[in-house]
């Protein structure tokens, strides 16, 4: 068992590093002060570095490496902050990911490239208004009949909506009743029928666009179901990539506030000298040290644990449920050993701060991967209804 880096991967990280500290600090701010997300421009200049198709296979366009390299990637973007790494978090392990593995070769072909070339941006739409945690009891439903798909309900909670180029619409495609009925259609913005909600407005996450989808009557062809009926279980097979993604993003936030504050400690000096030199202050540190780096080993064996390129529901459950606990307990604790500097808007803690707590409720709160994790561990799914 090798816990090091291969000097590739360590290559890897330092010259994202560097591209992410040297440009993208300075947009992170502005993308929180405006609440816009990141420019298309940024995005593709995102693509020509390859960093939208890095656990992509080559053949559609990707580098063709693994999803460690695609975590390690994302977790020094999303140390500056969750708008900027956004774009790559939706391409390597978002929505894109289930398209790659599930969909017909032909839509495979036409979407997969776009997205690692920055052309496309494929956003995810699983929440409806009655249907969150709850997620088989979504109603939004999709009549198949003449080539089509015929899409009626609405979504909520899609970040994303209203700003990406395509949606991953999980929908109803036959009357059988909970799982079995529910399946999933790509639908692209444009579309007749399809309309979005205002943006939302949330305590962090700015930067990260997020409304409401309506269908009424949407209309798209049947060669755009990417699960058909009775493929729930592929659908989270496929999301059980996304939740390592979301436990790198909270991640990102516990280990740029943990760099941030350690800086901060030596140059700040109280009583005549600086605050690292108070034990108190070394014992918060080193809870948040060990926090960080165990957070990081449950990530990483998930995606070294992959099969078929996708990790299992006990390990992603799991790196998800810590990661999103210590990203709390963590950047809580920064803003704490910096004052009023933490608590500031002029710094970028706060927001960490912001952004940590939306990272356990997004993609499913911490408490549903206890429950998934519980499921794993005695090998069957709790009915939650009895």
């Amino acid at each position: 068992m090798d816990f090091s880096l291969s000097d590739e991967q360590v290559a890897l990280r330092e010259t994202v590093r560097r591209f992410a500290q040297a440009e993208l600090v300075p947009l992170a701010a502005e993308l929180e002060r405006d609440n816009r997300p990141v420019p298309r421009d940024m995005v593709r200049r995102y693509a020509e570095m390859g960093l939208l198709g890095i656990n992509t296979p080559e053949a559609l366009g990707g580098l063709g490496l693994t999803n460690l390299d695609a975590l390690i990637v994302l977790e020094e973007l999303a140390k500056v902050s969750s708008a900027v790494a956004f774009p790559v978090f939706e391409a390597c392990v978002g929505p894109v990911r289930a398209i790659q593995h599930f969909a017909p070769d032909a839509l495979k072909q036409r979407i997969v490239p776009q997205v690692c070339a920055g052309e496309m941006i494929v956003a995810v739409s699983m929440s409806e208004p009655a249907a969150g945690t709850a997620l088989t009891d979504l109603s939004t439903r999709g009549v198949i009949a003449d080539g089509k798909v015929t899409i009626n309900g609405t979504k909520r909670w899609c970040s994303g909506g209203g700003h990406s180029d395509a949606y991953l619409v999980y929908t109803r495609l036959s009357d059988a009743p909970g799982a079995k009925g529910i399946g999933a259609v790509l639908v692209e913005k444009g579309t007749p029928g399809l309309s979005f909600g205002q943006p939302e407005t949330l305590m962090g996450f700015r930067g990260v666009p997020s409304a409401d989808l309506m269908f009424d009557d949407c209309v798209v062809p049947e060669g755009n179901i990417v699960v058909p009926a009775g493929g729930f279980a592929k659908l989270m097979e496929a999301f059980d990539l996304e939740r390592c993604g979301n436990a790198t993003m909270a991640l990102g936030q516990a280990s740029g506030a943990l760099e941030d504050v350690l800086g901060y400690v030596q140059d700040r000096q109280q009583f005549g000298k600086p605050l690292v030199d108070f034990q108190a202050v070394q014992m918060k540190l080193a809870e948040m040290q060990i926090e960080v780096e165990a957070a990081r080993l449950l990530i990483w064996r998930a995606a070294a644990n992959s099969d078929q390129g996708l990790p299992s529901i006990l390990d992603s459950s799991s790196a998800k449920c810590f990661a999103n606990q210590i990203a709390r307990s963590v950047t809580g604790n920064a803003v704490q050993l910096m004052g009023g500097y933490g608590y500031s808007t002029q710094y970028p803690m706060e927001r960490r701060m912001r952004d940590a707590w939306g990272w356990g409720i997004a993609g499913g709160a911490i408490d549903i991967q206890k429950v998934n994790i519980a499921s794993a561990m005695v090998g069957r799914r709790f009915d939650q209804r009895r």
